[in-house]
């Protein structure tokens, strides 16, 4: 302590800098880019991707619609979707692709018809704003839609374990979500 009051005012600045990017660094340092952890590649073919994830052993697939310049897909990408705790939550029970509401790569849904990512989203899912986290059972099935950014990362993780769950045969996500707060407290 007798050291840091030695120091003049420009080290005294200097310190707290070096202090400050050590901090900002390892905070850095606990988030894992979602582009490599979260999503997975796939050349468009969900009806394969079906086959893939039941091969697996998952519970189905989730799919994001989402559109380049949306604030709410970014905040979701740089705030929850990069957290390693969700990225391993979700990685161990779905596969995970985005879609582009406004795309025109060609995709095949899940009974393999083939049309345009922004068809498949507006024509097929009605969806018309993002992001969009929309749950398919293994069968296809649309079992949970989920519209807007979640809260938070907690928020975010309920929302798949209402799924894995299948708590949504017998209540809403709101409501479990007051479940879950309940139970928090």
């Amino acid at each position: 302590m007798a050291h840091l009051r030695s120091l003049d005012g420009r080290q005294r600045l200097r310190l707290m800098f070096i202090l400050l990017m050590l901090c900002a660094t390892a905070v850095g340092a606990a988030t894992r880019d979602p582009a490599q952890y979260f999503f997975d590649s796939t050349f468009g073919d969900f009806a394969e991707e079906l086959a893939t994830a039941r091969d697996e052993g998952k519970k189905g697939i989730l799919l994001m619609f989402e559109m380049d310049e949306c604030p709410f897909c970014h905040r979701m990408k740089t705030t929850v979707l990069n957290q390693p705790e969700v990225q391993d939550y979700y990685k161990e029970h779905f596969m995970i692709f985005p879609v582009d509401i406004e795309g025109d790569v060609e995709i095949h849904d899940f009974t393999g018809t083939a049309m345009a990512q922004k068809d498949f989203a507006l024509k097929t899912h009605r969806v018309r704003a993002t992001p969009v986290f929309a749950f398919f059972d293994l069968d296809g099935n649309l079992v949970a839609r989920y519209t807007g950014a979640t809260g938070d990362a907690t928020e975010f993780m309920w929302l798949g374990e209402y799924v894995v769950q299948e708590r949504y045969k017998d209540v809403t996500f709101p409501a479990y979500k007051r479940e879950r707060q309940a139970a928090a407290k």
